[in-house]
């Protein structure tokens, strides 16, 4: 079965991977979250979320996903009902996806996010060692987690973990922590763990505060001018199916069996080369579909944010046969078109994501 999974095509093997199976999703209202659980359901996966309840107008809720799939409202940072969500779903899968995901306000609240993404992901392993059956779990981390010496080399996984910034060094502090529980408790168990690091992911559905396209939007919507507020940063932009597919590759190779080589369980999800992009050429694409201005705005006081960031895919595409898919160009194109027609007919957002879906996994094919 591993072979199947892992084929010249791992895409085409994900529908007898999950479907039927049970699936636990930490942070199912966030933007990926929403995107992941819509895909599982598609394969015919049945669907267990843990999250906060998500923002009005969010993604989640313009997909009607909580009629589709089983949705609990808590707290990473409640051990005692995340145990309990893990124990009644009784999952064949866990995708960890829950997390204070913004540099900016990880300057605003960083003890806060230092208890999602680290402690709250604690309390998730301690939960899955109480699983007794086999279960394939990816815990999902971030690009930033590497310490960046600004040089713009492409980070691989065997790079030194760091970051100056407090979410940065939580995503690094997580990737530590899971670590060292999958080598001190995960090594004879039923459970099998890794992790996933994905780039600048962007597409239809992101509504987040300080992050470029969902600013992007919002000022075009009201014919304002786009604050860009580091124009000359670099970042490995992709559509946010990329990583996604990714990670169930990962899950299903996991749960076939697939034994890393390197020992490492440890992956980037990233970008072709050619979509290695400065912030402002982002800006730039997105209003030569969506007509506007931009200007330069103020990065905040305390910011500290790296210019230069890239990722080695190498390992993803060796070992799980994975790669991107769409270049740059298509990425912008099919974000901007997501936004322009849900926004302007909303109950239509379910089927925009879902043409989307279908062209992904059919370019896999092609």
């Amino acid at each position: 079965m591993t072979a199947e999974i892992i084929s010249m095509d791992p895409l085409s093997g994900l529908g007898p991977a999950f479907a039927g199976k049970r699936v636990f999703l930490t942070g199912h209202t966030g933007f990926k979250g929403a995107w992941l659980a819509e895909w599982l359901l598609a394969l015919g996966a049945e669907v267990h979320g843990y999250a906060l309840p998500p923002e009005e107008g969010a993604l989640f809720q313009l997909l009607g996903l909580e009629d589709r799939m089983a949705s609990r409202y808590a707290d990473l940072r409640d051990p005692g009902a995340l145990r309990r969500a893990l124990a009644a779903a009784k999952p064949d899968f866990v995708f960890h996806l829950a997390a204070q995901p913004i540099v900016l306000d990880s300057y605003e609240d960083p003890a806060a996010t230092f208890a999602i993404n680290v402690t709250g992901t604690i309390h998730l392993l301690e939960a899955l060692r109480e699983i007794d059956h086999p279960c394939a779990a990816v815990l999902v981390s971030s690009d930033k987690c590497y310490r960046n010496d600004g040089r713009g080399r492409p980070f691989r996984e065997t790079d030194p973990l760091g970051g100056e910034d407090p979410y940065s060094a939580s995503k690094a502090a997580m990737e530590i922590a899971v670590h060292s529980w999958r080598v001190s408790f995960f090594r004879d168990h039923p459970v099998r763990l890794a992790t996933a690091r994905a780039g600048n992911v962007i597409g239809g559905g992101d509504f987040a505060v300080h992050r470029i396209v969902p600013d992007c939007v919002r000022a075009l919507r009201t014919n304002q001018p786009i604050e860009v507020r580091n124009p000359g940063h670099t970042r490995p932009w992709q559509h946010v199916l990329e990583p996604l597919g990714g990670y169930l590759i990962l899950a299903a190779a996991l749960a076939a069996g697939w034994q890393d080589p390197d020992d490492l369980y440890a992956f980037n999800f990233g970008p072709a080369d050619e979509n290695k992009r400065r912030v402002g050429d982002l800006v730039d694409a997105i209003l030569a579909a969506w007509p506007g201005e931009w200007r330069r705005g103020q990065p905040a006081s305390i910011q500290k944010e790296a210019r230069l960031l890239d990722l080695s895919i190498e390992r993803a595409q060796a070992l799980l046969r994975w790669h991107p898919r769409w270049n740059f160009p298509e990425t912008v194109a099919r974000t901007v078109q997501w936004y322009r027609a849900v926004l302007e007919n909303p109950p239509i957002a379910r089927e925009q994501t879902l043409a989307d879906l279908t062209a992904y996994t059919e370019a896999a094919r092609e």
